[in-house]
């Protein structure tokens, strides 16, 4: 089957909803059930794609076969779309401005995606102790919020170049090399669950201004990186995609809160066939 790996870096806040709770936070990010890690859900991923291709399509500029691709009511499509998995954090330092979190559980499971897409290279999966990072600082201690870590070594180098085709942006890619951090998976599991940004948003009275109705909603940050899988059942399927994302359009809205400019992703393909790309 033709396949695809989506990289999504998040240019602005990120709101893959999950609905109302009854907790602190009224409006929290959708959350994997047996993890906790935050997830943009396959089928809100693949309703931004069927929104995007129905913009392009209104500009005849290019066409894409909607129900063919997409499906309909008696037909399943030809793209299939995963969820959009977390795989790095950016999480505030006092070592420096932030630093990009992850740990072997999901670089794992990336690695597993790679394999699933027919990409390479595929690195050896870090190991490390809870307390302990591996980032590129050298020795010592790194502050993440509020905690501390014990740093025992830097990320190999193969690991930092197979995330880096998830960054669209040339400079944005080079800071990975000196920005990534790996830590244990339940040191990790801290930052997914408590240290994602939360909004309070407001309705006002006209004229009066009283507040009507306080919430509080919760978000990913800018800077976020995740990735998806997107394979096609025939080869001009997966080749919507290279129409989805020009080089001067490279962009995806996906999640809630679009009038209030949040959602934005800047995408990056890879194809099936594109081995050994860095």
């Amino acid at each position: 089957m033709n396949t695809a790996m989506l990289g999504l870096l998040a240019e602005t806040p990120i709101h893959p909803g999950a609905g109302r709770s009854m907790g602190v936070v009224d409006l929290p990010v959708a959350r994997e059930a047996s993890t906790d890690y935050p997830v943009l859900v396959g089928s809100s991923l693949k309703g931004a794609l069927l929104d995007k291709a129905q913009t392009i399509n209104e500009t005849e500029t290019a066409k894409v076969d909607l129900k063919g691709r997409f499906g309909k009511p008696d037909h399943a499509g030809d793209l299939l779309v995963s969820d959009g998995r977390l795989l790095l954090l950016p999480v505030r330092s006092l070592t420096a401005s932030f630093r990009w979190v992850t740990c072997p559980h999901l670089v794992e499971r990336y690695l597993r995606d790679l394999t699933r897409a027919g990409l390479v290279p595929r690195p050896e999966i870090p190991v490390l102790e809870r307390g302990d990072v591996l980032t590129a600082a050298g020795s010592g201690r790194l502050f993440l919020e509020e905690r501390q870590f014990t740093i025992t070594g830097e990320p190999v180098v193969d690991l930092v170049n197979t995330i880096k085709p998830l960054i669209l942006h040339e400079k944005t890619r080079d800071r990975l090399d000196s920005r990534l951090a790996v830590l244990h998976d339940d040191d990790f599991a801290w930052f997914a669950r408590y240290g994602l940004a939360i909004q309070a948003r407001n309705v006002l009275e006209d004229g009066t201004k009283k507040s009507r109705n306080l919430w509080y909603e919760e978000t990913l940050p800018p800077d976020t990186i995740m990735h998806a899988i997107v394979m096609g059942r025939s080869k001009e399927a997966i080749q919507t995609l290279g129409i989805l994302f020009p080089e001067d359009d490279p962009y995806l809205q996906a999640g809630g809160n679009e009038t209030v400019g949040q959602g934005w992703f800047a995408v990056s393909v890879r194809r099936g066939d594109d081995r050994g790309a860095a």
